[in-house]
C-alpha cells in the first residue's frame, strides 16, 4: 500500500503493526550518531576526515567508490540524491583531504573520474565491515525468506525517503 503525506495534513493513523514498526526506527538513530561513527573508523581515515573538516555526507560517498570503479561526479549525485553542485563539491573536499583521487575519463576528458585514493581504501573496508557486524549479524539469525522480506521492506523505504 502506497501512503502519501502532503505538508499541512495530518497523517494517517497507523495499524498496532505499522507502529510497533515506526517505533523501532528511532531506536537505530545512536548508532548513526558522529560518536559512535568516530569510534569505528580507523584512526588515518579519522584523522583525514577531522583534519579537513569533512563531514557524514562527505562520508556517504565513500562506500559508493569501495567497487573500485571509478564514478562521475554525476553519478555520485544520483546515487546520493544530491545536485550536481553539491556532489561536486563533497568531492572536492576529499580530493583536498587526499582521500580521493580525480582524474581524466580517457574517453572523454570533459569528464571527471572519482576513485578512492588506494591508501585509505583498506581502511575504509574495515570502517564498512565495522559498521555492518550488527546487521549482518542481525541477518544471520534470519531465514532466507526473512531475509528478503527485510531486503524488500529496507529497499522499499529507501526508496520512500529519497523520493
Amino acid at each position: 500500500m502506497h501512503h502519501t503525506h502532503e505538508a499541512g495534513k495530518a497523517g494517517r493513523t497507523p495499524t498496532p503493526e505499522e507502529a510497533q514498526v515506526v517505533g523501532l526506527a528511532p531506536l537505530l538513530e545512536p548508532y548513526f550518531r558522529g560518536a559512535v561513527v568516530r569510534e569505528l573508523m580507523p584512526a588515518p581515515l579519522r584523522d583525514a576526515m577531522e583534519t579537513h573538516r569533512l563531514t557524514p555526507r562527505h562520508g556517504a560517498v565513500l562506500p559508493q567508490l569501495l567497487a573500485g570503479q571509478p564514478l562521475t561526479v554525476g553519478e555520485i549525485a544520483r546515487r546520493l540524491h544530491v545536485s550536481l553542485p553539491t556532489a561536486s563539491e563533497l568531492v572536492g573536499g576529499l580530493s583536498r583531504a587526499g582521500i580521493v583521487e580525480r582524474t581524466e575519463d580517457p574517453s572523454n576528458r570533459r569528464r571527471i573520474l572519482v576513485s578512492l585514493a588506494e591508501q585509505y581504501r583498506s581502511q575504509l573496508e574495515t570502517f564498512v565491515v565495522r559498521r555492518g557486524e550488527p546487521l549482518l549479524r542481525a541477518l544471520d539469525g534470519l531465514s532466507p525468506s526473512e531475509r528478503a522480506g527485510f531486503l524488500a521492506g529496507l529497499t522499499a523505504w529507501v526508496r520512500e525517503v529519497q523520493s
